[in-house]
């Protein structure tokens, strides 16, 4: 019975230790619970204030965005409307530069049928001018050479001149019309004028060509020889040469109005 009690006595010893151990590690669970949850909460206000700060942050970044975004917005409307400021002034001056050039294109057209008319009036002038030189100068063989031909053919070829003629045209039936400059005629030949303002290489050509063609145009001088002479104010050395091999009496300007340029002793051709 003893043993009995002194077990039961064990046994609630035993209950008793269980229960302050309990009681201990209860205390020491709740005092650690305590703890995390103050510093759960601790962390929970600091959170709370992180995330307070972070949107009062957030809130300011966006207050800033949005003036950041009201000014860029302003300024974009300001720039807007210097552009179409810009624009309108641009096209102002478009329109202006516009009508400035149609101006300036119409004065010039103006200017130009003025140029136009003034040198279509200038070269009718010219014409008129080169016209009434021509005259003069198709006049030459009247004015100049004509009256010395007489007297040269006298002096150079001691023939008497009986008939002179300027500017002597005749028509053949068959329609061709053949002009010579001067016909001088002697008992003993017909002497045939031709007078240019330039004489040149080519003239003397065409001038052994109209002694042919005079045969044709007046054959009543068959019968004479034909001497040919050419006159102009100057003839060049070359021409002169040329010009007397082929037979024809030179004559130019000189002491006496129109004298004889042909070298000493040159006989002229009888054609």
């Amino acid at each position: 019975m003893s043993a009995v009690i002194e077990r039961i006595e064990t046994l609630e010893q035993t209950v008793q230790d269980f229960v302050r151990n309990a009681d201990i590690q209860f205390d020491k669970l709740r005092r650690s619970q305590l703890q995390t949850e103050t510093k759960l909460r601790e962390s929970h206000l600091r959170a709370e204030a992180e995330m307070g700060e972070l949107r009062a942050e957030l809130h300011a970044s966006q207050l800033r965005t949005e003036v950041e975004m009201s000014e860029l917005r302003m300024e974009l409307q300001a720039s807007q409307l210097r552009t179409e400021a810009g624009m309108r002034e641009l096209q102002t001056e478009l329109r202006e530069s516009q009508k400035k050039l149609e101006e300036s294109h119409q004065r010039t057209e103006k200017e130009l049928r003025e140029f136009k008319e003034e040198g279509r009036r200038r070269f009718r002038e010219m014409n008129k001018k080169w016209g009434e030189l021509s005259n003069k100068l198709g006049t030459l063989v009247e004015d100049l050479v004509a009256p010395s031909l007489p007297r040269i053919i006298e002096q150079r070829l001691d023939k008497h001149v009986y008939n002179l003629m300027v500017r002597v045209k005749r028509r053949l039936p068959d329609g061709r019309v053949k002009e010579f400059d001067a016909l001088v005629v002697t008992p003993d030949c017909a002497c045939l004028n031709s007078t240019k303002a330039t004489l040149r290489s080519a003239d003397v050509e065409s001038f052994v060509a109209d002694i042919a063609a005079f045969r044709t145009f007046y054959p009543e001088y068959d019968a004479l020889p034909v001497v040919g002479i050419l006159a102009s104010l100057f003839v060049e050395e070359s021409v002169l040469t040329y010009a007397e091999k082929q037979g024809f009496l030179v004559l130019a300007v000189g002491d006496e109005l129109m004298e004889i340029k042909n070298r000493p002793g040159f006989e002229p051709k009888h054609w």
